[in-house]
């Protein structure tokens, strides 16, 4: 054998040798499970991972960004401790794109739905580190805890949904710095105490905070919100709704109100929302006359005042809504309504328990002759007749004159 052969069979000697003292460290010092630092830029080996991407499902990431995404998901999913679906039994390997509930543009990460995973834990502060996520979804989880800080750094996510768990404490302040934010669903949680100003100038499209337990009188701006849902039920708000309620014009489809602890009058600013299709403010005790700006409602369709404390007649014009479909005034004290809510009766018109002669299931006389709620002052527009055009020149006009306080 010639030396020059010799010297070539040394050399392929000693690579394998070396390839395999390699293999070696790689068994010795795993990290974490297969979290590992990679050694040599895109064609390392790395260590704790045994192979590059390529063929092992099970490899640590081959590139920087996959690496942050494996390394966030990993600590969140350390921070889960019941996951009764076996859910989190694919998040195994470098593949992230491959992990149930997560989906991917190319291989970055841009949305994460785990809605009714039944998953128990904590949001940790490393989800952050998902820079180009554009959707959480995860109600119908058992998340507690809080909303970490670091979500202010999420600058591309558009949706947040984190209804349905058990979420605690004061307002998430941090959604209100999430840049590029325009739907929150905070709802079926236990947050508690005043919301914040800043929400309703933020530029959210739906802001749904029902069933938690916010508490305190709603912010003064609520009308400054561009949001086409705002959805505050099921709270223990008090106080009375803002005046300035639809006077910057808003577009806003949905408001729901319900079953808070809300009193005053209905402010006559509400005939300025012109696109709105269902306002129900039930079950509060809301009290006085309702507008007859209402009837400005053209496009609603589900008008819900029951369980309050109005009173007088039923405003003929808000009987004759076109699109109206139901219309719900029950258990309040409504002394009467005209021809036009006659013709309405069969068609989702709900007037029991109230204070009008011959009908059927209205309330006790003694009840009605003992109330004083007809004596609530509201501010009311002096146009006659209404014209729905030129409300928001008077209401503009008269809004520091806008009283609910007894005489």
């Amino acid at each position: 054998m010639s030396k020059k052969k010799k010297d070539n069979n040394l050399k392929v000697l000693c690579f394998v040798l070396f390839l395999g003292g390699l293999i070696q460290t790689d068994a010795s010092f795993g990290v974490g499970g297969g979290v590992g630092v990679g050694i040599g830029g895109g064609g390392g080996v790395w260590i704790g991972g045994g192979y590059n991407n390529g063929g092992n499902r099970n490899a640590v990431p081959g590139s920087a960004q996959n690496s942050v995404a494996y390394n966030a998901l990993q600590a969140w999913k350390s921070a889960i401790t019941e996951d009764p679906s076996g859910v989190l039994k694919t998040w195994v390997g470098s593949d992230v794109c491959s992990y149930k509930g997560v989906f991917c543009s190319g291989q970055t990460i841009t949305s994460i739905d785990l809605n009714h995973a039944n998953l128990k834990g904590t949001l940790v502060r490393d989800l952050a580190l998902l820079s180009d996520l554009n959707i959480l979804h995860l109600n119908s989880n058992r998340f507690s805890d809080q909303i970490p800080d670091s979500f202010k750094n999420l600058v591309s996510l558009q949706e947040l949904d984190l209804s349905n768990n058990i979420l605690s404490g004061p307002f998430p302040l941090v959604t209100l710095y999430i840049p590029n934010l325009v739907y929150l669903d905070l709802r079926f949680n236990s947050f508690s105490g005043l919301i914040p100003e800043e929400l309703f100038n933020k530029r959210l499209d739906a802001i749904l905070l029902n069933n938690n337990q916010f508490a305190g009188e709603i912010p003064r701006n609520l009308g400054n919100s561009p949001a086409s849902v705002i959805n505050l039920a099921n709270n223990r708000f008090s106080g009375e709704i803002p005046t300035s309620f639809g006077l910057t014009g808003s577009r806003v489809k949905e408001v729901l109100l319900l079953n808070n602890q809300l009193t005053g009058c209905i402010p006559e600013s509400v005939g300025m929302f012109s696109d709105i299709q269902v306002f129900d403010v039930s079950y509060n005790s809301l009290m006085g006359h309702v507008p007859e700006t209402i009837s400005c409602l053209s496009a609603i369709e589900i008008l819900n005042l029951a369980h309050n404390k109005f009173s007088g007649e039923v405003p003929d014009l808000v009987c004759s809504l076109r699109s109206l479909i139901n219309l719900t005034v029950s258990f309040n004290f409504f002394s009467g309504f005209s021809s036009q809510c006659y013709s309405r009766i069969s068609f989702g018109f709900d007037f029991v328990g109230n204070c009008i002669p011959g009908r059927n299931s209205q309330r006790p006389q003694p009840d009605c002759s003992g109330y004083s709620g007809g004596a609530m002052s509201c501010f009311r527009i002096p146009t006659q007749p209404l014209a729905c055009a030129a409300i928001s020149v008077g209401l503009k006009e008269g809004n520091d004159q806008y009283t609910s306080s007894l005489p």
